[in-house]
């Protein structure tokens, strides 16, 4: 993975990390709120012979009634439907995001003599249902920068537990459905890129499932601490790919946050 994709996968994690995951369901007409913070991230992506990469890393995060900012992720907010009582509510979104799983030939042996694949800008909408019992997201994106020129459709249920006054857990379960496009780009192996040891290969469409747990410690209104832990299992089209040799990608992020 290039280096440059850090920052962003750790600042599009902050928005879910902030004290409002306590509060699935609060107004549209909160006042603003803003938070900084710096994180540690450990990645382990699917690419044979690619390292596991550590770093440590800023965050931001910026929220209104209408839009929400999260490192290069943006959402416009749409207007909400109410079902029945505040206890259920549907939340509409348009969102752009920076998706970064583009890398180049010189992060892992097995990719010398392939081609760049650069990191996309994905665009699109959401929908969260959003009730008492559990949080269910599904969102729609496309590339809109050019280079994998692919879509992705994804579903995500989650639960938030308060466990006392301070101790946030919020468990989730997901899964991505990325067309060809998507999965060619960044997993296929093109016919000039051939060798001896690495077959040609084109990929198609495939599913991605994954499993992760939140936990965040919230010292008072100001101040919290957060661990997130997520797996990703890879679809079959992932994993049979020649650039690959394991069968999941994990992630482990731990972090402070200050809420203004």
């Amino acid at each position: 993975m290039p280096k440059q994709s850090f920052p962003f996968l750790v600042l599009s994690l902050t928005l879910p990390l902030t004290a409002a995951a306590a509060d699935p369901l609060a107004k549209e007409d909160a006042p603003s709120s803003w938070g900084l913070g710096i994180a540690a991230i450990s990645v382990q992506k699917p690419y044979a012979g690619m390292d596991r990469e550590n770093k440590a890393l800023p965050m931001l995060h910026y929220e209104n009634s209408w839009l929400r900012v999260s490192g290069p992720g943006l959402e416009v907010k749409l207007p909400r439907l109410g079902i029945g009582n505040i206890s259920q509510a549907i939340e509409f979104g348009l969102v752009a995001k920076y998706d970064g799983n583009g890398y180049e030939a010189d992060d892992a042996p097995l990719l010398a003599g392939m081609d760049k694949r650069g990191s996309g800008i994905l665009a699109g909408a959401k929908a969260s249902w959003k009730t008492d019992v559990l949080n269910t997201t599904a969102e729609w994106t496309a590339d809109v920068s050019g280079h994998s020129k692919g879509q992705r459709f994804e579903l995500k249920i989650d639960k938030t537990w308060r466990l006392g006054p301070q101790v946030l857990l919020t468990p989730r379960l997901g899964a991505t459905w990325l067309d060809k496009r998507y999965v060619d780009y960044y997993f296929g192996v093109r016919g000039t890129e051939a060798t001896a040891s690495r077959a040609a290969y084109t990929a198609k469409a495939t599913l991605n499932t994954e499993i992760g747990l939140r936990t965040m410690y919230l010292f008072d209104r100001h101040h919290s601490m957060f661990l997130d832990l997520g797996v990703t299992g890879l679809g079959k089209e992932i994993k049979n790919s020649p650039l690959v040799d394991r069968s999941t990608e994990n992630r482990v992020l731990v972090g402070y946050l200050y809420r203004f």
